[in-house]
């Protein structure tokens, strides 16, 4: 088989999903259909303007939070742990059990107040922070 090597000038999603086929085909014969599904939350203002919101998927059981925004007026009001919390009954809607997010830059303690545990750290990602990983099992509320 003979091949080439190309650096794209311009990756679209259209180059993603082309690379990806295949590891997704793999991926699903060894352990079966993920089930993803993105799972978003928007938080506007009054005008129905995006200012923020929380951004993942749900698959294999499992709960990613990629993003999670608020926008400074709002933080220390709760609205993170709201978005958590609402993101967080839908996976669990969805039939997730456990959750995982990376973060940086100070919000490691806002993750572990909610009940997340660190499981892993790149030191130095970016250079003088750290990237944290964590994880917490899901419990449906009564």
């Amino acid at each position: 088989m003979r091949f080439t090597i190309e650096a794209a000038a311009t990756p679209d999603d259209a180059l993603r999903s082309a690379i990806a086929a295949p590891l997704l085909a793999f991926n699903q014969a060894q352990a079966g259909p993920s089930g993803h599904r993105t799972l978003a939350l928007a938080l506007r203002d009054d005008t129905g303007a995006v200012i923020g919101g929380l951004w993942g998927a749900t698959g294999h059981g499992w709960l990613y939070t990629q993003m999670l925004v608020v926008p400074e007026p709002l933080r220390g009001l709760g609205v993170g742990t709201q978005l958590m919390q609402q993101a967080e009954s839908l996976a669990i809607d969805r039939g997730c059990t456990q959750a995982w997010v990376d973060t940086q830059f100070g919000a490691r303690a806002f993750y572990e107040r909610l009940g997340y545990a660190l499981f892993g750290e790149l030191p130095d990602y970016p250079a003088g922070f750290r990237r944290s990983f964590l994880r917490k099992t899901l419990e449906a509320r009564a």
